[in-house]
């Protein structure tokens, strides 16, 4: 089947089994390797995208269900300004990108600021990580870079400290 759809802002058409799972279309047919085929049953979160504005597991969708969507992986972020926010906020709160697991906690990050710029309480950011599974970084590395990217993007959109 021919499935077109969005990737990384571009429009794209691909000829594969319906399916064939997302994360295999990205890194075999795309050469997209930063999602990565952690334990392809969607608990560890390496395989993270931005399918249509949602953080999702991307070993967890069938190639049909990506007809007429718009997919972001971690190149296509990467891009952006908000990416730069999320790593300096990384090298601020001393959290590592050992380079597996970083879609996961990057998409992630993005996910948890687009909804709540300022987040008050490492709970609730704790809340929202509970679907990576990270070995390089500690929960609570991870919530304290949330709350120094936080603060790096009000700075740089408003001039002012979250």
């Amino acid at each position: 089947m021919t499935i077109g759809f969005t990737l990384n802002h571009e429009n794209v058409k691909v000829q594969t089994a319906p399916d064939t799972r997302l994360i295999d279309l990205l890194r075999e047919r795309f050469s997209l390797i930063g999602a990565k085929a952690g334990c392809l049953a969607g608990g560890c979160g390496a395989c993270s995208v931005i399918f249509n504005r949602r953080v999702t597991k991307s070993c967890l969708i069938p190639a049909f269900r990506v007809q007429d969507s718009a997919i972001i992986t971690l190149e296509g972020f990467a891009k952006t300004d908000a990416y730069k926010d999320i790593i300096t906020g990384f090298a601020a709160a001393g959290v590592a990108t050992c380079g597996y697991c970083d879609s996961g906690k990057i998409l992630t990050m993005e996910a948890i600021l687009a909804k709540k710029p300022r987040p008050s309480s490492r709970k609730e950011i704790l809340a929202e990580l509970r679907g990576i599974r990270c070995r390089c970084t500690e929960p609570e590395s991870l919530a304290a870079a949330v709350l120094a990217i936080a603060d790096i993007r009000q700075r740089r959109l408003y001039g002012r400290r979250a």
